[in-house]
């Protein structure tokens, strides 16, 4: 029998039992593709990541994330995660792990630097592996039954909900009021019927539902019931696309600084911060902030 170590930590916060959940498997060279499934469903976290050795000698990790129901090119909290616990341990894989690292991804390279306090390391800022990639507009009374909405609920008049993505695909949607995103109820025909609706997006049609709380400030939700995650309390890379959207449509220059505020009405309050940098709206960079604190240590046996 394996004994395979795991690391569970929350994700966009600093107090344990709050903000995003995420199972981190340091060592996973002794684990097959169907055994990081198997786990990732076992554990039934919105994610859950595996690092192996790089295949280039300069970056610091290959890492390989998986949904309860299947393996995703890139996300933001289990990024932010998996280098906050490479970073308390220190050493990864005979090498230090250094306060910058490098992470092969499906989706590319993914640039963390960790954050400390003191010595302390109390979180991570990623930089989106990709550039801002726009797709197809959804009316509004297409979108509004998988979320269950009115149409009326859905704000149309700066964008209609569309597919984005910097890494990862989500449709994103702004709400009228925080009311409307305290009604809003994942449908998981409606979504079934959307996605074939949309084939081309090759997508799950996850949707990442927000509204204006304040200046900068934004209160989002997001749901994704065909990949068994009903909602998300934090989504690092759905917030990472929005934040980048919203400055092509503002066509942009300079830097801006978000807050998203996320999984309040699941009681996992998270808080994602973004800085993005633009250029007449055209992505230069967005960089995704959060702390973590260590919940579980324990280990697989197999």
């Amino acid at each position: 029998m394996r004994s395979i170590p795991f690391v569970t930590v929350d994700v966009f916060t600093d107090t344990r039992f709050a903000g995003n959940p995420l199972a981190v498997i340091p060592d996973a060279r002794d684990l097959t593709d169907r055994e990081m499934q198997q786990i990732a469903t076992e554990f039934g976290y919105s994610e859950s990541t595996f690092v192996l050795p790089p295949r280039d000698e300069t970056d610091t990790a290959e890492v390989r994330i998986f949904t309860p129901t299947t393996e995703i090119p890139f996300a933001g909290h289990p990024n932010v995660g998996t280098a906050f616990v490479l970073g308390r341990q220190g050493v990864v894989f005979g090498r230090p792990a250094g306060s910058v690292m490098r992470f092969e991804e499906k989706a590319g390279l993914v640039e963390v630097a960790l954050v400390k306090t003191g010595a302390n390391v109390t979180g991570a800022t990623i930089r989106a592996p990709g550039p801002l990639v726009v797709g197809s507009s959804v009316e509004a009374a297409a979108l509004a039954p998988c979320v269950s909405l009115h149409p009326s609920d859905i704000a149309t008049a700066s964008h209609l909900p569309s597919f984005v993505s910097v890494g990862l695909k989500f449709i994103v949607a702004e709400v009228t009021s925080l009311d409307a995103l305290g009604r809003a109820v994942p449908n998981i025909d409606a979504v079934r019927a959307l996605k074939q609706a949309f084939p081309h997006e090759k997508s799950d049609c996850s949707t990442f539902l927000y509204t204006h709380a304040g200046k900068d400030h934004i209160r989002a939700r997001m749901f994704a019931p065909l990949d068994n995650v009903p909602e998300d309390p934090a989504t690092g890379s759905a917030s990472a696309a929005l934040g980048a959207y919203l400055a092509m449509l503002s066509n942009a220059t300079g830097r801006r600084h978000l807050l998203i505020e996320q999984g309040v009405e699941m009681g996992r309050r998270s808080l994602i911060r973004l800085d993005i940098e633009s250029r007449e709206g055209v992505l230069k960079n967005v960089r995704v902030t959060g702390g973590c604190v260590e919940v579980m240590r324990g280990a697989i046996s197999l």
